[in-house]
């Protein structure tokens, strides 16, 4: 196919999808005009059912609690699948273990360097509070998750690359993959136990705005928030491992 012709298949394509976008925006309700019966409803009742003041997690984790269950083992799913895809092999070492290299520092800036490494504290209690306050305020398990996630990744950008293989090997991170995951299955069969529906609410719901308020609302912000950035680690891992092999393919 010539180079002509590809521009003007594109540009065909392109016409084609801005109509459909087009045609379905003009049936879009105006900014700002709400028209799902269901969230006015839920809005009213869910700080008094749930003693949630962020109507959002009360939904994810209450009242489609076993939607969002579905959505964290697509999750858990798709990490297991790349980890496979990825997994070492090839040439191994004499103890029976592929060795792979890495550089030891990356080449930037002290003043970077030092500036990086000072975010990562802030970060972990950032994506803590974020994944533990979901139930309070706008975030939860998901936000702080991928919040937590970043902060080996801003090691490697620093150039500590030594501490960010140290992070990333540590069973550690698999265990709150595993976990968080298992934790969430938990919790809903832990409601057969006393006679409820899966995943119904059994913790006690607390006062309204505490820390310790939403009952189960709030364990499972926590336990999805260690389960995304178990899964985010091992992501990076697998990806910063494949790229750093297809180079050394390329130099040898």
């Amino acid at each position: 196919m010539s180079s002509r012709t590809r521009t003007v298949f594109f540009l065909c394509s392109a016409a084609a999808l801005a109509f459909v976008f087009a045609w379905g925006i003009r049936d879009l309700p105006p900014l700002g005009d709400y028209r799902g019966p269901y969230g006015n409803a839920v809005t009213q009742v869910a700080v008094y059912e749930r003693h949630a003041t962020d109507v959002v997690n009360a939904i994810n984790y209450d009242y489609r609690a076993f939607d969002t269950l579905g959505e964290e083992f697509i999750f858990f799913a798709s990490v297991l699948g790349v980890l496979l895809l990825f997994r070492p092999a090839g040439e191994e070492d004499k103890d029976g273990k592929r060795e792979t290299k890495s550089e030891d520092t990356l080449p930037i800036s002290d003043t970077l360097r030092v500036s990086m490494q000072a975010m990562v504290g802030i970060m972990i209690v950032f994506g803590v509070y974020i994944a533990t306050h979901g139930q309070l305020t706008p975030g939860g398990g998901f936000q702080g998750g991928v919040i937590l996630a970043s902060a080996p990744l801003v090691v490697y950008l620093s150039g500590n690359v030594k501490t960010f293989e140290a992070i990333v090997s540590s069973p550690l991170v698999k265990l709150a993959e595993c976990g968080g995951a298992a934790g969430y299955a938990a919790i809903g069969t832990a409601a057969l136990l006393f006679g409820a529906h899966f995943l119904t609410n059994i913790v006690p719901l607390g006062t309204t705005g505490d820390l310790f308020s939403s009952g189960t609302i709030a364990v499972i912000s926590a336990v999805v928030g260690m389960e995304i950035a178990g899964g985010f680690v091992l992501l990076m891992q697998s990806y910063l491992r494949e790229i750093i092999e297809e180079r050394l393919k390329r130099e040898q």
